[in-house]
């Protein structure tokens, strides 16, 4: 029975016959090789038991077709984000402003000195593109950038502390998105973690009772995602920092989401600051494609001393940024140095009034013809694991359904694909993170949706 089985299996050359295959704009080896893996799949079916008979060539090519075209024509799709989270790191983190996004285009289209020192003639460094312009950015004494902020985690912990102690707060031995844990990344790069305090309670005294000969390095971690409130207690930046240099011990702040100034005025208080970090820590890091607006990236800022020893670390080349990277990093930090931040959409999107929002929010809600639809207030939030308990004011259109869960669904599948938010079995289209430009398209997506 098996071997009737197998005679039923249909030839290479019969499948690529089909209309279907002769059809595909694929390269004939690309295609052959795909139906003979599909052939083998179903020999392996047939010794297992699962077939007794190979379906024919029509529908053996068919299954190649779909399956080549699904993987080929796969990629990134365009997503319009009406979730009101501005940094949505599922959804590519910041979006980039305009200028960044010309700077690498032109970087992308021909040849550039990326590793060549024009003037001398020879091999020069990418870092000598985005080093001083960060550098000076953010008045550091030394900056370094590589690929991103888990990237800059490693390399501070792999030149500094490689061998030595490093001590944390346990309220700070945070996870972030991809399971990336801290005390995993310590033991990569060598370091031996000592945890002191609680995790609710850390005090100034658990840091002290904890230095030895063998500390290499005292490291304060923003607690991405979640907050401790309560009956709790930790030790602030600047107490740490007068400890470290006591004893002589440099101070690694990792703030994982680089506010760049003081969001006070728009809602967000009290948080972490660049220049507020870079006042007592002896090493910093921070991503470039979160608040700060920028490209994927992971910034380094700190003691010329420290940051030198990085650069020659020959771990920083496996993590190093590239010209794309850089291009649109160098741009951002332009516009930052130059006060220039509502160019840029992440900063944007934070820092305006919420009347701009309400006159997008009536745009959509006159665009939406197939249900009701009435516009409400909201909160957004910056999302990334910054200010992870902090929202502010923004609005929203909410539409009326009979089941959000499976329009919104439709929506997810548009073109292009719509993520909003779901309360209470209904749909909530925050604004805040809708552009002018994008409202018509949205309205057209939600009217096909609703059909």
């Amino acid at each position: 029975m098996v071997n009737k089985a197998y005679r039923t299996i249909p030839k290479v050359d019969v499948i690529l016959n089909e209309p279907v295959v002769r059809g595909l704009s694929y390269s004939p080896e690309l295609i052959k090789r795909a139906v003979q893996e599909a052939i083998e799949k179903i020999r392996a079916s047939i010794a297992a038991g699962e077939v007794q008979e190979s379906p024919d060539a029509a529908a053996v090519a068919a299954r190649v077709a779909g399956e080549l075209t699904s993987v080929l024509e796969s990629g990134l799709r365009s997503v319009i984000n009406a979730a009101g989270v501005v940094v949505y790191t599922n959804l590519g983190r910041a979006p980039l402003c305009a200028e960044a996004i010309e700077a690498m285009v032109m970087t992308a289209k021909g040849y550039s000195d990326l590793e060549y020192d024009l003037g001398q003639g020879k091999r020069g460094s990418r870092q000598n593109h985005i080093r001083p312009i960060t550098r000076c950015a953010f008045g550091a004494e030394d900056a370094l950038v590589v690929n991103n902020n888990a990237a800059a985690v490693l390399l501070i912990l792999s030149t500094l502390a490689q061998g030595k102690e490093v001590i944390v707060s346990r309220g700070e031995l945070v996870e972030i998105g991809g399971s990336f844990r801290m005390p995993e990344v310590m033991t990569m790069s060598g370091a031996i973690m000592k945890e002191v305090g609680a995790t609710n309670k850390t005090r100034i005294s658990d840091y002290r009772g904890a230095i030895t000969d063998n500390t290499g390095l005292i490291i304060k971690v923003h607690r991405s995602n979640f907050s401790i409130v309560g009956f709790a207690e930790e030790v602030e930046i600047k107490e740490l920092a007068d400890l470290s240099h006591e004893f002589g011990i440099p101070l690694y702040v990792d703030m994982g989401s680089g506010i760049p100034f003081d969001l006070g005025p728009y809602g967000i208080s009290d948080e972490w600051t660049i220049p507020g970090c870079l006042e007592y820590a002896d090493v910093l890091s921070f991503s470039g494609d979160k608040v700060l607006g920028g490209p994927q990236a992971g910034i380094i800022l700190g003691r010329a001393d420290l940051v030198e020893r990085m650069a020659k670390n020959p771990l920083h080349r496996a993590l190093r940024i590239d010209k794309l990277g850089i291009a649109a990093l160098s741009t951002t930090l332009r516009l930052l140095a130059r006060g220039r931040h509502m160019e840029i959409p992440v900063l944007k999107m934070i820092c305006e009034g919420v009347d701009e929002v309400k006159e997008r929010a009536e745009k959509l809600k006159g665009l939406i013809t197939r249900a009701q639809a009435e516009i409400i207030p909201t909160r957004a939030v910056i999302g990334g694991g910054s200010a992870p308990t902090k929202s502010f004011p923004s609005c929203g259109v909410v539409v009326q359904v009979k089941n959000a869960s499976t329009v919104h669904a439709r929506l997810r599948r548009g073109e292009p694909a719509v993520v909003s938010r779901i309360e209470e079995d209904r749909l909530i289209f925050d604004m805040k993170t809708v552009e002018a430009s994008q409202i018509e398209v949205l309205a057209d997506t939600i009217n096909k949706a609703l059909k």
